[in-house]
């Protein structure tokens, strides 16, 4: 968006370069800081350590596919299939790999009251309400980011990567 004002300030006045230079940073940063704030919402599932965590996990492979549980142990993230796209839930938040697999929405969405829940329960709470009502589920999260995936891939941590790559290869098709 501001690639275009720094190219006409270039095109009308050469000597306007420094403001232009503003412009083209400007349109870098703040997709940068955009990219890793949504990123930074969804927290993949933590590896279990304790009996209650390692029931919550069991508790969560009950409601998942043979696939979606292998990648949830492997990655953290849980993935579901939905008419807006596939979706990637963390214990704190949710990616949406929109149809085409070329966009990624970022949703930041809690459940209330669930400090003393493990992170599987919150996930496990988090995938329910995305299935019981994926369009209210939209409207009750809070957006943090939209935007091409290569933006987000660079921001996401070395075990969740695989599952990005793998909701945007099913996304496309």
């Amino acid at each position: 968006m501001f690639v275009a004002p720094g190219l006409l300030l270039l095109y009308l006045e050469p000597l306007t370069a420094p403001v232009a230079a503003i412009c083209f940073a400007h349109a870098w940063l703040i997709p940068w800081i955009q990219a890793r704030r949504g990123a930074d919402q969804v927290s993949p599932l933590p590896r279990p350590s304790s009996g209650p965590e390692r029931v919550a996990l069991g508790l969560l492979g009950d409601l998942l596919g043979h696939e979606e549980r292998e990648l949830v142990v492997a990655t953290g993230l849980a993935l579901e299939r939905g008419e807006l796209g596939v979706w990637l839930l963390g214990s704190t938040g949710a990616y949406l790999v929109r149809p085409g697999g070329g966009r990624v929405d970022c949703w930041c969405v809690r459940v209330g009251d669930a400090r003393e829940l493990p992170p599987a329960d919150r996930l496990a709470h988090l995938l329910l309400g995305l299935r019981e009502d994926e369009l209210g589920f939209a409207k009750v999260a809070n957006l943090s980011f939209s935007g091409a995936v290569w933006r987000i891939r660079r921001r996401v941590g070395g075990d969740s990567l695989p599952a990005l790559a793998h909701a945007a290869k099913l996304a496309r098709g």
